[in-house]
């Protein structure tokens, strides 16, 4: 009652009373909000320290891991190094050795498709008449009394009348390499202990016989070409080379040696051409008998990797047998 006689009576003293009263509510409400501030600043500052933490955690987990992946590395870089170490010194020049037995099987294969595709083209598909040989019984008998000595000249003599156009042929071998002669002539050099072996084979043999290998197929080869070229010269077009080699990577070496050393093309290896290849002694047989029916000279050349000659092949009058050491057979067998 007093105080709504007051106000009635004293309106300045109620506005002071009100203003007094909102600047108390006023003080009141910005201290709950500095409170409120407080309390939310140590909060927010609460899970920042966490994420400090978690992120130096990760941290410390990534470089742990950084430093045995590092380590890790290190040791798969020494069984490398170790592996690459083993390569080279078990296997070292293998890879070579099988890309020159490849290449040489490519190529006697590409040529004997060749040989083949020739062949079959040239066939006669007409029927040849049947020619009937009188058989000896029918042929008069000879008197035994009159047989006739018949002098062979010896085997070291068969060469004789030719020697002098054989050892200017050895003149030319010891000088420098033409590289541009014609085809069937020798476009590399020898050595003396080469022209040697060619001078005992062709002057004491008679052009027949086994000789010691030259301790490689390269070699063996470089020589065969020699006597190739010389026998060119005697003979010309009315002799054969017939090579027998029992496996195709070394027929293929034949080939790319003679091929390089004479000068010669595919072609010039066929059954028809100057030089034939063969895996097989029977083959070599059957075309030297024909080619001597024919009024042809067969030249046979046994590689040193063959262990045997067969007898039938002695019979001829040219061939050459190269006799390898047992380590050179070995190392050749492992090869192949």
């Amino acid at each position: 009652m007093t105080n709504t006689k007051v106000s009635n009576n004293n309106p300045d003293k109620e506005s002071i009373i009100n203003k007094s009263v909102t600047k108390i509510k006023d003080n009141e409400i910005i201290k709950n909000k500095t409170t409120q501030n407080k309390k939310l600043t140590s909060q927010s500052k609460k899970p920042n320290k966490s994420i400090d933490d978690i992120s130096n955690e990760i941290f410390s987990e990534l470089i742990s891991k950084k430093i045995s992946l590092v380590k890790e590395i290190k040791d798969l870089e020494i069984k490398k190094n170790e592996l690459n170490k083993d390569i080279e010194s078990n296997f070292k020049g293998q890879s070579d050795n099988i890309a020159k037995r490849v290449k040489g099987f490519q190529e006697y294969l590409t040529g004997s498709l060749q040989n083949l595709s020739q062949n079959v083209e040239k066939l006669e598909l007409v029927s040849q008449p049947i020619v009937v040989k009188p058989s000896p019984l029918d042929e008069k008998k000879e008197d035994l009394n009159k047989n006739k000595l018949v002098k062979v000249p010896a085997l070291s003599e068969t060469f004789k009348p030719d020697e002098q156009l054989i050892k200017s042929c050895f003149a030319t071998f010891t000088e420098q390499p033409d590289f541009y002669s014609d085809p069937w002539k020798l476009r590399r050099s020898l050595d003396l202990k080469d022209i040697e072996v060619m001078d005992d084979w062709f002057f004491n043999m008679g052009g027949r016989g086994s000789l010691e290998s030259r301790g490689s197929r390269q070699k063996n080869a470089l020589l065969s070409a020699g006597l190739i070229a010389i026998l060119g010269e005697l003979y010309g077009d009315q002799f054969q080379t017939l090579i027998l080699a029992s496996q195709p990577e070394r027929l293929g070496e034949w080939r790319r040696i003679l091929q390089d050393s004479l000068g010669l093309t595919r072609d010039d290896f066929g059954p028809n051409s100057g030089i034939v290849l063969f895996e097989r002694p029977e083959g070599v047989i059957e075309r030297a008998d024909r080619l001597e029916a024919n009024e042809e000279l067969p030249f046979i050349i046994v590689d040193a990797a063959e262990t045997s000659v067969e007898i039938p092949i002695l019979q001829f009058p040219l061939w050459l047998a190269f006799a390898g050491s047992n380590y050179e057979i070995y190392d050749d067998l492992e090869l192949n």
